[in-house]
């Protein structure tokens, strides 16, 4: 079995967010929701996947962490 990068979608409450995607990564979202939900047994939209994907792209880019410090900011500093 395929390892995806992301498990189970946690039920939360969602803020609401229009966005245009091209076709092919629709398509791609679409099928990515079909093995997530295959292997975790949930059955999941494609939109459900865009907030974590987002997280988790995010929580990974070491450029992103490094300028939320902030210039100024103390070495190993964590945000909450």
């Amino acid at each position: 079995m395929t390892r995806l990068k992301l498990g189970p979608i946690p039920d939360d409450k969602p803020v609401k967010l229009t966005v245009e995607l091209p076709a092919g990564l629709h398509r791609d979202l679409i099928a990515y929701a079909e093995i997530l939900g295959q292997q975790t047994g949930q059955d999941l939209k494609p939109a459900r996947l865009v907030a974590p994907m987002l997280a988790r792209f995010m929580a990974t880019d070491r450029g992103f962490a490094k300028a939320r410090r902030g210039p100024n900011a103390p070495p190993g500093r964590k945000e909450p």
